[in-house]
């Protein structure tokens, strides 16, 4: 019996009932066969040894997927297993998923010290170099409940059926995979051989509890990273080591920026230089919502659970919202800002001619985030986003969405000099609404994109549950993605609360909601920000643009003269006038990423001039006041 297979590319091929996805891989090219890790049949990820037999599309999973990155960590996680149990046989291990870092491994054990992180990984490198073929084993609850017998996290595990270590609910078959002696429960896809794992390191140890209970027994945890080659593994750890010195929880109290305090747990304390930066995002922004036709708005703190339960983030955000007791009556802390702006949208009539509507709001947000998720600036609780939301006809979807990704072209690209991927998320299982109305909002949302000429990654089942959505990735300087700009299509909300226009025909229309945000959260942003500049911020961003440095006491006079020549014209300027070297001086002036440095001394009174030098140790040398002043404000102006 035969079965046709349909590539990616849309190329079809005849193969025998029977052949696995292997076979077909060894069919293209050697090469692909080598490095493919599993395959995909139409939505279905298989290993490479399973039988094909019935037609299917069919795509080969190698490194370079995103689907095969997760199924080599998970591998890997399963030789960390294999390597404890062969080092400690008495050790359970229980979980070992993959992160966004890496992976890890939980294990019912005494505690492992730094000294067993170095002898596990020389046993794991010892157990890849056997090159063990992984193998699918199928099995009856009953029969798992043998192999795992003298595992209680196994055997819990098999018995409840509710988490991905098994194929799926009651009656389905759970899978196990061995590697030599070794056998780990899993759902799997594997990597056809263990040898293809080619460099691992073990980064942490940790406690955590089994099922993430405090009231269950706490179990050991080993993280791990790890990839097909050293020479990626050499690169990630480079990596590493430039994010710790750029990392903006310590560049943001070196330099003054920010603060936080136990009290008041993920929510930042914005201190003067930071809050300078702060502003001067806030200004920014708001001269280009002026250019673009955008109402600012400032609404209320705190809203009555009716407007949430009319929105319908009352029954599927409510865990995340801060709720008190207000006059007998349950408010909330604002989430979001959506609801209220269609509120002010519904505050009187609106006809077609009004729209497109596009209102902007920095009011500040609240989320109940779980304490240990919260993570410097990147994740807050009190925050506050360049939200805006744009009500719109149908037949306007196209230009808004086509005006807004050129919008986040020109913040990310031309001003901060970020790169972007774009994700297109589609329905999710849990959505509010129709179906049908869903499908065309999908469609206006993904035409955009085509018309805009953007590539773009499709996630299934990832859109928010009131509309499709479009996310930014933005990479950053050392090539990390962070994802911040957004924009949604929302057909749901409006109709929950009638929000309507009066058409050309005279008849009464749902108007169409767009969520966006450019740079998202301010807070995430800036922090962001802070890593990819590794503090030192483009002129324009800059808390001090310049300071000046005296020679000695006579000089002090001249330089508050330059000092308030250039404060007058507007840019952020101070003076060093202590007794102290001037090589110290200026060594702490960059350390602090002041931009310019300026030196005052007999000279320069002399010539009525200052001498420049650069954060970057860059001697420019001697400058006419009014020469230095003009060159920094046009590069103020320009932003870059």
């Amino acid at each position: 019996m035969k079965l046709t297979i349909t590539f990616p590319d849309g190329s079809k091929k005849e193969f025998d009932s029977g052949v696995t996805a292997m076979d077909v891989a060894k069919s293209i090219a050697e090469g692909l066969a080598r490095n493919a890790l599993a395959a995909k049949a139409d939505d279905k990820l298989i290993d490479l040894s399973t039988p094909l037999t019935k037609s299917c599309s069919l795509r080969i999973i190698t490194w370079k997927d995103p689907e095969g990155v997760h199924i080599f960590r998970h591998s890997s996680a399963h030789l960390l297993a294999h390597a404890v149990h062969e080092l400690f046989p008495y050790a359970k291990p229980t979980i070992g998923p993959v992160t966004e870092e890496g992976f890890y491994y939980d294990f019912d054990h005494e505690p492992f010290t730094p000294d067993d992180l170095q002898k596990i990984e020389k046993k794991i490198e010892e157990i890849a170099a056997r090159k063990l073929p992984v193998q699918r084993m199928a099995l009856t609850e009953k029969q798992a409940l043998e192999v795992f017998k003298d595992n209680k996290y196994k055997t819990e595990i098999i018995k409840s059926k509710d988490t991905e270590e098994v194929a799926g609910g009651k009656g389905e078959e759970i899978t196990a995979y061995k590697q030599g002696d070794f056998i780990d429960l899993c759902r799997g896809p594997h990597v056809p051989n263990m040898g293809m794992i080619k460099a691992v390191k073990l980064t942490k140890l940790a406690g955590a509890y089994w099922r993430g209970d405090q009231k269950n027994k706490q179990l050991q945890r080993i993280y791990g990273i790890s990839f097909p080659e050293k020479k990626l593994l050499i690169e990630h750890l480079q990596r590493l080591e430039e994010a710790e010195k750029r990392d903006h929880r310590k560049l943001g109290h070196q330099l003054g920026l920010f603060m936080f305090h136990e009290w008041s747990p993920g929510s930042p304390i914005m201190l003067p230089k930071g809050t300078i930066i702060y502003n001067e995002l806030l200004t920014f922004l708001r001269g280009e919502y002026r250019k673009r036709g955008y109402l600012e708005v400032i609404t209320p703190q705190l809203f009555n659970k009716a407007l949430w339960e009319a929105s319908g983030h009352w029954s599927h955000f409510k865990q995340n919202m801060f709720v008190m007791d207000i006059d007998g009556e349950e408010f909330s802390m604002k989430p979001m800002n959506c609801p209220s702006h269609v509120l002010i949208y519904k505050s009187q009539l609106r006809s077609y001619r009004d729209l497109p509507m596009r209102i902007a709001d920095f009011c500040f947000l609240h989320r109940n985030e779980l304490r240990g998720v919260l993570g410097g600036m990147t994740r807050v609780r009190k925050f506050s986003q360049d939200d805006s939301h744009i009500f719109c006809t149908p037949e306007q979807i196209q230009d808004e969405i086509s005006a807004l990704l050129d919008f986040v072209r020109y913040i990310y690209i031309d001003v901060f000099g970020f790169s972007f991927n774009a994700k297109f998320s589609t329905r999710p299982k849990e959505f509010m609404g129709d179906a049908t109305v869903w499908d065309k909002a999908e469609r206006a949302l993904e035409d955009s994109l085509k018309k805009a000429k953007l590539p773009y990654e499709v996630k299934e089942g990832e859109g928010a549950f009131y509309g499709p959505k479009i996310d930014f990735d933005v990479k950053d300087a050392i090539g990390r993605d962070w994802q911040l700009a957004t924009v949604q299509l929302d057909f749901q909300m409006p109709l929950r609360f009638g929000a309507e226009y009066e058409g050309a025909d005279g008849k009464k229309h749902t108007v169409v909601m767009i969520h966006r945000a450019i740079l998202g959260s301010l807070e995430r942003f800036i922090g962001v920000m802070v890593e990819h500049y590794a503090g030192r911020f483009p002129l324009w961003l800059s808390p001090v643009q310049v300071k000046i440095l005296t020679v000695a006491d006579r000089h002090d006079s001249y330089a508050e003269s330059v000092r308030k020549q250039l404060f007058d014209a507007g840019l952020r300027v101070v003076v060093d006038d202590r007794s102290e070297s001037i090589p110290k001086k200026v060594r702490e002036a960059q350390l602090e990423q002041v931009n310019y440095i300026l030196v005052v001394g007999d000279q320069e009174i002399k010539n009525s001039t200052v001498t420049v030098r650069t954060r970057n140790n860059e001697v420019v040398g001697e400058k006419k006041i009014d020469e230095f002043l003009t060159a920094l404000l046009d590069e103020i102006r320009r932003r870059k």
